[in-house]
């Protein structure tokens, strides 16, 4: 019976031990400030930055709305397995034609300045916006 007692007083020590290291990891791993700060995801919907690149990533434009200057080549680089194209929604100011997956497509802004709305003409609910000044 003694072994029995034994075995539960080590059994008890250990479980409070390791529960006493779970709490000390949580309050360490909670205040600690050495590891990098988490940051939101951006937003790919309201992002719009000045360049001439549009990335498509999981069936998304971004930034959905890109500043050009009038006549730049714009570079659409396509990170998904899927094809896709960007195409403007109106007047054919626009369009890469189909990019297979992994590939890339250029087109030139039109040189009017204006917000030209595009989309997948594959995949149409995929939508942005070029802003071209």
């Amino acid at each position: 019976m003694s072994l029995t007692r034994s075995r539960r007083t080590r059994n008890r020590t250990r479980g409070a031990a390791v529960g006493a290291a779970c709490a000390l990891l949580a309050i360490v791993g909670a205040t600690s400030t050495s590891a990098a700060p988490l940051s939101p995801p951006a937003s790919t919907s309201t992002v719009t930055i000045e360049g001439t690149e549009v990335r498509i990533q999981g069936f998304k434009f971004i930034p959905a709305d890109v500043k050009v200057r009038a006549g730049a080549t714009v570079t659409v680089i396509n990170e998904d397995s899927a094809p896709h194209t960007l195409t403007a929604t109106e007047g054919y100011a626009f369009d890469t034609g189909t990019i297979e997956g992994g590939a890339s497509g250029t087109f030139t802004a039109p040189s009017k300045p204006g917000s030209y709305p595009f989309f997948c003409s594959i995949h149409p609910q995929m939508k942005g916006t070029l802003i071209v000044s």
